[in-house]
């Protein structure tokens, strides 16, 4: 009992327990806006766990997440503006999911069955990225539409419903809740399979793929399973995210915002899920501050970030934290307990 206990209590899973505080009391001691404001942090934590469930578990760097995001977002909003019933917007929102999957689906397909991995993923998820990017910019003209909806080049697509459950629109405190909830569904989901047999395949991948198919698994079928969950995540965070502002843009899915992901994650923890949600907060509210004060260093700040990591801390800021307080506070307090709960 003593062994468990000691497992369960880390700073991990004690941060966790805060930040879960915090996100429940957190509507309760903010004004409307500011609990808007975090459903839209919330929303950038989804598409970075996205990107932590294929690159931290798995090994599979990629630069698409943020057209994956895209494409969830754009598809929303061309079913909203052709049908114009706010009762649908649930189907909306799964199919715009479905899009994220089978297109990460297809692009997984191509790369891992023929044989594509390491570095030149990074390159290809990047390529197909700024191809999208470029093709949405360019779509302003009146021919470009799909039904009633106008592509709008580098308008994107603008007054876009919300989502709706029956009657009832989802926003302000509701979309904060509705979002929380899947925040926590995806998290603890990841909690969860580090312990399991698909846990133990991927990190079995992650760690030498080529290992992995002598003892017998089918690592391009995994890999591209787990890319296309991955590309289902991001396309979640794209719908919510346009149905959260009214609008979706070509910037949305631009290079920015595909290397925002990559920097949260590396920077957090990339195989620590609970490290990435808190960083992720952490640089969303510091760069948010920048640009109120005037200050546009946020990009400058992401690069900076990026390089120190690399340099200094490859496992990750938060990730690393966790590990020296687990060491140097944690450890020993909870082995003086123990001794002193097993003197007579």
């Amino acid at each position: 009992m003593a062994a468990k206990t000691k497992a369960a209590v880390t700073t991990e899973n004690l941060c966790a327990a805060a930040v879960l505080v915090f996100f429940l009391v957190f509507p309760a001691t903010s004004s409307s806006y500011q609990t808007l404001n975090m459903a839209n942090f919330l929303i950038t934590v989804l598409l970075a766990l996205s990107l932590a469930l294929i690159w931290g578990y798995t090994g599979i760097f990629s630069y698409a997440q943020a057209a994956f995001f895209g494409i969830g977002g754009y598809t929303y909003a061309i079913l909203c503006k052709n049908f114009l019933n706010p009762a649908l917007t649930p189907i909306f929102l799964l199919v715009g999911v479905v899009m994220g999957f089978l297109v990460a689906l297809i692009l997984g397909y191509f790369m891992f069955y023929g044989g594509v991995n390491d570095v030149f993923v990074a390159l290809v998820t990047m390529c197909f990225t700024l191809v999208l990017e470029t093709f949405l910019a360019q779509t302003a003209g009146p021919e470009w539409r799909i039904g009633e909806a106008q592509l709008g080049g580098f308008n994107g697509i603008n007054a876009v419903t919300p989502l709706t459950i029956g009657t009832f629109p989802i926003k302000g405190l509701a979309l904060y809740i509705f979002v929380l909830i899947l925040v926590l569904a995806v998290y603890l989901s990841m909690r969860v399979m580090e312990k399991s047999n698909i846990g133990y395949c991927l990190l079995s991948i992650r760690e030498n793929r080529t290992r992995s198919e002598l003892f017998g698994y089918n690592t391009a079928f995994v890999q591209m399973i787990i890319f296309a969950v991955g590309g289902a995540l991001a396309g979640l965070s794209g719908v919510l995210y346009t149905s959260w502002g009214g609008y979706i843009v070509p910037s949305a899915v631009g290079m920015t915002q595909a290397t925002m992901p990559v920097v949260l994650v590396a920077a957090g923890g990339r195989k620590n899920p609970t490290a990435v949600v808190i960083f992720t907060l952490f640089y969303l509210a510091l760069s948010q501050n920048l640009a109120a004060s005037g200050r546009q260093y946020s990009l400058v700040l992401l690069g900076l970030i990026l390089l120190l990591v690399v340099l200094f801390v490859p496992k990750g800021i938060i990730h690393s934290l966790f590990e020296i307080v687990d060491r140097r506070v944690l450890r020993p307090l909870l082995g003086r307990s123990s001794q002193r709960g097993a003197k007579p």
